[in-house]
C-alpha cells in the first residue's frame, strides 16, 4: 500500500506513544529523529510499511530500547486469555467452524496499541470484545480462502499483534484438524507490539504449529527482501499464506510472494480502508491471488 498524507500524524503519534511508554527522557530528540527520517523517505510512491520501518528504526535507536512494548505485549496476552473460552464456545456453537474461527481471529486485530485507530490499553479489549464478535465480517472472501486451504498441504500463517495471537491459535487448530501442515511467520526482531519469536513461544505457538520461521528483519510487516532461509524454503512449499493485520497488508499488497495471500484484518484507518474499498472499522477477509 502506498503512503498517503494520513500516515504522517498516525506514525508520529505512535513514535511519541512508545517513547512515553518506556519513560524516554529524550522524547523530544526521539521525535526529531523520527521526523527527520520521515521527511527523507516520505514520497507518494513509497510503501507505507517501508517508511514506517525506517522511522521506527530511528526511534528505537534514539530511545535505546530493543523492545519498548514488551510489558504491553505481555499484558495483552493476559487480557486476551480471559476471552479464549468465550471464543472457543463461539466456534463450538457454529455450524461452520472454519468461518467462525476466521471471525474470532479478526476480532483480536483491534489490539493495535499506540496507533490512535484502535485501542491503547489491553484492558479496553474487555469493553469491545462481544460487540466486535457480533459485527461479523463485512467484506468476506472466506469461501475463497477455504478453497485455497483445501488445495494446500502447507499453510503459512503470518502473525500480527500479541494478544491477538491467542485467537490466531484457534484458527490454527482448525487448519491442523483439516490435515494441514501449518508454519507460522513472526517478525525477525521485536517491533511495535507485533509477535516476534520469543513472544510466539511465550504464547505457546511452538506447541501448536509445525514450524516457526521469521521475516528475518526489523520490519513493519514484511521486508522486501528476507534474510531468513527458512521463510524462503516454506514459501516454496506453501499453497497459501494467511496474513493477519494492517501491517502485513500494507507491505504484502506491494509484493508478489509467488503464492496467494489471504488478508485477515480490521480496517482501522482511512488509508487502509480506502485501499480495500471498505468503510473504516470493517472486518475483512480479502484474497490476493498472485
Amino acid at each position: 500500500m502506498k503512503a498517503c498524507a494520513d500516515c504522517a500524524p498516525c506514525l508520529l503519534k505512535r513514535v511519541l506513544f512508545q517513547s512515553r511508554l518506556i519513560g524516554d527522557a529524550n522524547e523530544f530528540r526521539t521525535m526529531q529523529s523520527a521526523m527527520r527520517v520521515y521527511a527523507e523517505n516520505y514520497r507518494e510512491d513509497a510503501c507505507s510499511a517501508e517508511v514506517a520501518t525506517k522511522v521506527h528504526a530511528a526511534a528505537y535507536e534514539s530511545m535505546g530500547s530493543e523492545d519498548p512494548y514488551l510489558g504491553l505485549k505481555m499484558d495483552a496476552d493476559r487480557v486476551a486469555a480471559e476471552f479464549v473460552a468465550d471464543a472457543e464456545a463461539f466456534i463450538d456453537a457454529s455450524d461452520d467452524r472454519f468461518a467462525a474461527a476466521v471471525r474470532v481471529c479478526i476480532v483480536g486485530n483491534i489490539m493495535d496499541f499506540g496507533s490512535g485507530v484502535a485501542i491503547d490499553d489491553p484492558a479496553e479489549f474487555r469493553r469491545v470484545f462481544s460487540g466486535l464478535l457480533a459485527e461479523g465480517v463485512g467484506s468476506d472472501e472466506t469461501a475463497g480462502l477455504r478453497e485455497l486451504v483445501d488445495a494446500s498441504e502447507t499453510v503459512l500463517y503470518a502473525f500480527d499483534n500479541c494478544g491477538e495471537v491467542l485467537f490466531d491459535k484457534l484458527l490454527i487448530r482448525e487448519l491442523r484438524s483439516m490435515g494441514k501442515r501449518v508454519v507460522c511467520v513472526v517478525r525477525g526482531k521485536p517491533i511495535l507490539n507485533d509477535v516476534a519469536f520469543d513472544d510466539a513461544v511465550r504464547a505457546g505457538i511452538d506447541k501448536e504449529t509445525d514450524r516457526i520461521v521469521t521475516t528475518g528483519a526489523f520490519a513493519v510487516g514484511f521486508p522486501r527482501r528476507t534474510c531468513d532461509p527458512g521463510l524462503g524454503e516454506e514459501l516454496r512449499r506453501a499453497g497459501v499464506m494467511i496474513a493477519k493485520g494492517m501491517a502485513n497488508y500494507e507491505s504484502l499488497s506491494e509484493m508478489d510472494l509467488g503464492i496467494p495471500v489471504a488478508f485477515l484484518l480490521r480496517a482501522k484507518c482511512v488509508p487502509v480502508a480506502r485501499s480495500l474499498g471498505v468503510p473504516v472499522g470493517t472486518n475483512v477477509v480479502r484474497v490476493k491471488r498472485n
